[in-house]
């Protein structure tokens, strides 16, 4: 099986707030912001899990529609 990387993440910590990016090659680079780091890692994750279920769900309609049209061939 072979490793991908699916998102590089920083987190840095700013005078008054925590700021984290997460970059990948699908949805490119996104920053959040938060006063407290629970909240910001919260959010990152939230973020994250959403992009792999569509990811997922995209993944599912494909091979749905390629196993069509193999039934038609």
């Amino acid at each position: 099986m072979e490793e991908e990387t699916l998102y590089d993440i920083e987190i840095h910590r700013g005078e008054d707030s925590y700021i984290g990016k997460i970059f990948s090659d699908a949805d490119g680079v996104k920053e959040f912001q938060s006063e407290h780091l629970d909240q910001l890692l919260r959010d990152i994750t939230i973020d994250m899990q959403l992009a792999l279920d569509e990811f997922g769900s995209r993944q599912a309609d494909l091979s749905e529609v390629l196993q069509e049209q193999q039934q038609s061939w």
